[in-house]
């Protein structure tokens, strides 16, 4: 009997990760479909990216319901609990990177709707965007194998991710003090810029869960160097 109790809990654990990537494969399809309209000015694209919003918010309630009633009825310990705690926190920062992508259609929209034709520093934000999404990737893939090896790397990616949002801020300052008819559009790749950078660490958040579920350590706000260090590389 206790052998057949926990294959199902096995089997429960299972679903609930299995939901989480279905989650992040979902919530990585709205931020390229947001950067791909970004640059064609798709509206209806556009549209469909901010209604779609709603099944990840719809996602986020279901597995955090999952996981109450595995609490509930199985008390797990040790690392049953810390998948639990990991997943409860990795679908948070997944909703608020879906949120994100929203907000980039919705700049996407205002853009092409005024016919901004020429959008600023677009090259910067799409390899920017590039760069967050394999973060992304990157992170849900160490979630899926429980490889403590990919956090420093995603840590680091994140630092760079951050030096691309300097720059592409300093890029449209200028663009702005020489040409004031493009302040409209230049603030709207900004904020399309911050969307990025927060989806970087939402997407950084994640990796270092990945640590706390293996090797139950707490390692936010830590180096690359010291995160290689805390995980025994």
């Amino acid at each position: 009997m206790n052998q057949h109790i926990d294959k199902q809990f096995d089997a429960e654990l299972e679903t609930v990760r299995s939901s989480v990537l279905q989650m992040g494969g979902l919530v990585e399809e709205q931020i390229v479909s947001a950067i791909d309209a970004l640059s064609s000015g798709n509206v209806e694209q556009c549209n469909r990216i901010i209604e779609a919003d709603h099944r990840v918010n719809a996602l986020e309630i279901e597995i955090d319901e999952q996981c109450s009633h595995i609490i509930a009825r199985r008390q797990p310990t040790a690392i049953d609990l810390r998948m639990i705690l990991a997943v409860i926190k990795t679908i948070t920062d997944l909703e608020r990177i879906g949120d994100e992508a929203s907000k980039i259609a919705r700049m996407a929209k205002n853009l092409h709707e005024r016919d901004q034709l020429q959008i600023p520093r677009y090259r910067d934000v799409k390899h920017m965007a590039d760069i967050a999404i394999d973060m992304l990737r990157r992170s849900l893939d160490a979630f899926a194998r429980l490889d403590v090896s990919v956090p420093a790397k995603v840590v680091r990616l994140d630092e760079q991710v951050d030096e691309e949002f300097q720059t592409i801020v300093r890029k449209l300052i200028t663009f702005m003090m020489e040409d004031p008819r493009t302040i409209s559009s230049s603030l709207e790749i900004l904020w399309v810029a911050k969307a990025i950078e927060r989806i970087g660490d939402h997407a950084k958040n994640m990796s270092e869960y990945v640590v706390y579920l293996v090797k139950g350590k707490d390692v936010r706000h830590v180096s690359a160097d010291e995160l290689e260090r805390e995980v025994g590389q």
